[in-house]
């Protein structure tokens, strides 16, 4: 979505003013209290892939004070206590993680956004009655030692209804058939992909094609899949790799598709099915969905991205999804497919909320410090929190929505720590709605490794392996050997397979950190989206 400008202003002007602000997170600025190195107990080792992301990012910081250039703290003006973000359902950073750790390579710390791995699990977080969202707030201590806790924020959306009840459908596939997509893996699995969605879809719901190698070709206008679902089947198989990636003017030609083909009252989709390693023609993702910003916003019509591909353009899916009003996952094979396009089908053709945003406010009087893990694609400034014509997240049914905290509370801090506000817009009257919650210390202080739901702890494990994999230090962290140990104990008591594949990739990451090789396992691929 389109971050606009205004909300990197307040971390422009400090990096001018010559310092970098350490923990906390929010768009405009957050709290803690004394700029110290002291961010508790680092993560194991070195960063996975060769590059290490960046300890702060603007809009972080402490309470009253910020870096100097030479690492000693010097006042600044004292920050809010506000955090707040887009919501995110992505989950290909985790998807594509997983399927190059399984071809026996690290993944580039770019490539790892800690709140798509830890939003590819499962919750169990209780849905709300009707439309909206529920907010869960708690946490626990990773150690006794520790003065630092995690706290979670968790949204939830209600489960989708029968497939007869969600409106229909009309999507546009855009279909990437360039030379990269002949490997193993990409294009066959693009083909099985859309033979299941011809499968799974209704009669009502309506479907076009769109390919894209060079140039951008219409292979299948908008049609009805009563009674053409041979039809369709048959577009697909006739696709064939061609040469190079304009992924621009697929896109283009997708939405011109989707405004030709556009339903009053269904769910219009673009779905952008690539490697996106695009090579040809425009490559930045502002400038693509320049070119389409009128069909955007006229129309409501959003944007699927389905990534696949040893090779990924990772960087460029996420930019185009996140500005496209839509979310973007990874598959790496036909199992993936199925869970994509059967299980989840309804929470990728149906809206519950549009422009979502949440704001966490931490009390002064009982938070020194916090720390948002991950979202830095995702920030808003806090002033922009109810402003709608600001963008935030699309969320569809029975998605849930994860942030973590790291929040180290002041000496002797008793009482309330913080409250999650989520705040959207009804998909079909646009009409504004918000819904709370609230968490004191007595909800944190409990010991994460002995107690704490068992869903907690995965989310945990799951946010320190990525902060480990680009080369963070979350306090608190352990190493990847612990990490893999209690992804394993949590695989068997919560009989989760996901949490299974979650535990294998530690192990596969631990063993290429400590220099020991890792041959292709073929268990790529993302975990159990919520």
């Amino acid at each position: 979505m389109d971050r606009r400008a205004r909300t990197y202003r307040g971390a422009l002007a400090l990096l001018l003013a010559g310092g970098i602000l350490v923990t906390g997170c929010s768009g405009s600025g957050t709290g803690g209290e004394s700029a110290t190195a002291d961010r508790g107990v680092a993560g194991s080792g070195g960063p996975a892939g060769g590059k290490r992301a960046p300890a702060v990012t603007p809009g972080q910081q402490e309470d009253g004070a910020r870096a100097a250039e030479d690492g000693t703290a010097r006042e600044s003006a004292a920050p809010d206590y506000l955090s707040t973000f887009a919501l995110d359902v992505d989950t290909a950073s985790y998807g594509y993680a997983r399927r190059t750790l399984g071809d026996g390579r690290l993944p580039e710390a770019d490539t790892v956004r800690p709140e798509e791995f830890v939003n590819s699990f499962r919750q169990g977080y209780k849905g709300p009655e009707g439309n909206g969202f529920s907010v869960h707030v708690d946490g626990a201590r990773p150690g006794a030692a520790s003065d630092w806790s995690l706290v979670r924020v968790g949204l939830a959306t209600e489960a989708a209804s029968d497939a007869g009840e969600r409106p229909p459908a009309a999507l546009t596939f855009v279909v990437d058939i360039s030379g990269s997509m002949s490997e193993p893996g990409r294009l066959d699995l693009v083909k099985t992909s859309l033979g299941i969605v011809a499968g799974e879809l209704r009669d009502d719901d309506s479907v076009s094609l769109v390919t894209f190698s060079g140039e951008a070709e219409t292979r299948l206008p908008m049609t009805r899949l009563g009674g053409n679902r041979t039809k369709v089947r048959d577009a697909v198989e006739e696709m064939e790799p061609a040469d190079s990636t304009n992924v621009a003017a697929g896109v283009e030609r997708g939405y011109d598709e989707a405004v030709e083909g556009h339903r009053e009252g269904a769910t219009n989709r673009v779905v952008l099915l690539s490697d996106a390693l695009a090579n040809t023609g425009e490559t930045d993702a502002g400038a693509i969905l320049e070119r389409i910003g009128d069909a955007r916003e006229e129309y409501g019509i959003t944007l699927f991205g389905v990534g696949v591909g040893s090779d990924y353009g990772d960087e460029l899916m996420e930019r185009l999804t996140n500005k496209g009003d839509g979310n973007t996952t990874y598959i790496a094979d036909e199992a993936q497919a199925e869970k994509v396009f059967v299980d989840q089908l309804p929470a990728h053709v149906e809206l519950r909320a549009r422009d979502a945003k949440a704001q966490v406010a931490f009390d002064r009087k009982t938070v020194k410090q916090f720390q948002l893990i991950g979202y830095e694609n995702r920030k808003v400034a806090d002033e922009d929190f109810r402003d709608d014509s600001v963008d935030g997240g699309e969320v569809g049914p029975g998605h849930t929505v994860t942030a973590l905290y790291a929040v180290r509370l002041r000496e002797g801090a008793s009482g309330h720590v913080a409250t999650a506000t989520v705040r959207w817009l009804d998909p079909k009257t646009r009409k504004a709605h918000e819904e709370t919650g609230a968490v004191g210390t007595g909800a944190i202080d409990g010991k994460l490794w002995d107690g704490a739901a068992e869903r907690l702890q995965v989310t945990a494990v799951a946010a320190y392996f990525a902060d480990t994999l680009r080369g963070g230090d979350l306090p608190g962290t352990p190493g990847l050997g612990e990490l893999a140990t209690r992804a394993r104990k949590l695989a068997a008591s919560t009989e989760d397979s996901s949490v299974a594949k979650l535990a294998t990739a530690i192990e596969q990451a631990d063993r290429l950190e400590n220099g020991g090789g890792d041959g292709p396992s073929g268990d790529g691929g993302e975990g159990e989206a919520g």
